[in-house]
């Protein structure tokens, strides 16, 4: 009789052990699937960071690369070239530069980057001359969030006769040879990312 009806279809523990592997088998791949959804969302948040972390770093270069010269500063007088203003402490930096203003063109402004409430800030406001009798409204515009920690860092000959160093604090009106700037992130699991180096240079303005 047990052979007849093992001939004739699978028995009762037969199939409980194929619903059991069927169900593990299922679980196995849900598990996956959600895994890989998980594992995408990661990858396409950090990429989204990684992106917004370098326009920011790209828009930096670009502020400092050029900063505009004092037009009252004489060319090949034996003397350094001086910016119009430029004022860098280990928190912020704050000089008078050209905004690109989206059209293909700049804007003259006097330009102060820093870190407030984990947001990096470009605060600005457009150049004026001493005689100027009204005050322009401050605008600030967001660079990117989840900052923790900004530091500046400036290299250069500090003294007369000195060799180049790296120091906090840089008065102006000369420009240091390097910029260092560290940008330190909140979220955890994110790479540190590397520091930014920018080599300033006065830029002629145009006649």
């Amino acid at each position: 009789m047990t052979e007849r009806l093992r001939e004739s279809g699978f028995t009762l523990l037969e199939i409980l052990v194929s619903l059991t592997v069927l169900g593990l088998l299922m679980v196995g791949l849900n598990q996956g699937v959600r895994t890989g959804l998980d594992l995408w969302n990661m990858q396409s948040q950090q990429m989204k960071g990684t992106t917004e972390l370098d326009t920011t770093f790209r828009l930096l270069r670009t502020l400092l690369t050029d900063i505009p010269r004092n037009p009252t500063t004489p060319i090949n007088s034996g003397t350094p070239a001086l910016a119009i203003a430029f004022d860098g402490r280990a928190d912020q930096i704050s000089f008078v530069g050209d905004l690109p203003t989206g059209l293909g063109d700049v804007r003259r402004a006097d330009i102060t980057i820093t870190l407030r409430e984990n947001s990096l800030l470009v605060a600005w406001k457009p150049h004026r001359h001493e005689f100027a009798t009204t005050t322009p409204v401050v605008a600030e515009s967001k660079l990117m969030s989840g900052a923790e920690r900004l530091e500046f860092a400036y290299f250069g000959v500090t003294s007369p006769g000195s060799a180049g160093s790296w120091v906090t604090e840089w008065a102006g009106p000369t420009i240091p040879e390097l910029i260092r700037i560290r940008l330190d992130l909140i979220k955890a699991g994110v790479r540190r990312w590397p520091d930014l180096i920018v080599a300033p240079q006065l830029a002629t303005p145009s006649p």
